[in-house]
């Protein structure tokens, strides 16, 4: 089994398993820290005159219902998500809310949709997970329709985004054993080599492809601060494993490395991404 094919397994093990349920326990904290890509992503649709819409990774929803209630009842928004944990939270919402979406509990890099299908493919932190990411654009590439718009955000180079990766980088001298995330692998930062994304989209049936740096502030509640760090990421899968003093030690130390980025009640961080917008192309695809 080579790396690529590993790593995919790992993370739909992890998003099936621990990762989902944390982030369906953290939704509103996640959905308010990340909003500004939500309107982003949003606005992108509506720009689009979009009837027919797939958000790819869509977690527990919070996008795909909020593009629902922009599209109103003349459209149709689907979210899709290997996390059994995190559609079944998006599907609870949606029943509480009565916002006309559905959601799809499977991998988007194989699952049978309807061909020629969706006018516009969105996804927020989604799409940089596939075991093949050819394979799974060139399958989003036939269920979208001919001109479809796609317009995804992805995270750019760990060293631009610290807040990411500090709970592993303060974590790792307590934790030696703690996963180290590869670059070339399925994970977090893995689109964030904008020439290796280009690649992957003109590799797989879609075209003029857009790629902008979007630097973006986000916020959480400092009361929120120890439970996300303790439950989503590396440290959040590893930390369940040790001891009850390690476990303290490890907390105490990362909280304190996470202090530049409070500001009295409130954590705040840049978030760089990666824009990308790119259109089915018409030329013929198979």
């Amino acid at each position: 089994m080579d790396a690529a094919r590993r790593a995919g397994d790992e993370q739909a093990a992890r998003w099936k398993g621990r990762a989902g349920h944390a982030w369906g326990d953290l939704k509103g904290v996640l959905d308010e820290m990340f909003r500004p890509f939500e309107e982003l992503l949003v606005d992108a649709v509506a720009a689009e005159q979009a009837r027919q819409v797939l958000e790819v990774g869509c977690g527990t929803g919070g996008i795909t219902l909020a593009v629902a209630r922009r599209l109103g009842p003349a459209g149709r928004c689907v979210g899709i998500d290997i996390s059994e944990p995190m559609i079944s939270t998006a599907r609870e919402y949606a029943e509480q809310e009565a916002v006309p979406a559905s959601f799809i509990c499977d991998d988007a890099q194989d699952h049978a949709f309807d061909p020629g299908t969706f006018d516009a493919v969105i996804s927020r932190f989604g799409v940089m997970f596939f075991r093949d990411s050819v394979r799974a654009f060139a399958n989003l590439r036939r269920a979208a329709r001919d001109e479809a718009a796609l317009r995804f955000v992805v995270w750019r180079d760990p060293s631009e985004n610290p807040f990411m990766t500090t709970a592993q980088r303060a974590a790792a001298p307590l934790l030696p054993e703690l996963p180290v995330p590869r670059p070339d692998e399925p994970g977090q930062f893995a689109f964030a080599d904008p020439d290796k994304v280009r690649r992957i989209l003109t590799e797989s049936g879609w075209a003029a492809i857009d790629i902008r740096p979007v630097d973006v502030v986000c916020t959480l509640p400092e009361k929120e601060l120890v439970r996300y760090f303790t439950r989503l990421g590396a440290l959040g899968m590893y930390l369940p494993e040790v001891d009850e003093k390690t476990r303290a030690r490890v907390v105490e130390t990362v909280r304190a490395a996470f202090d530049p980025f409070v500001h009295g009640s409130e954590v705040r961080f840049t978030a760089a991404c990666w824009t990308v917008g790119a259109r089915a192309s018409t030329a013929k695809f198979s």
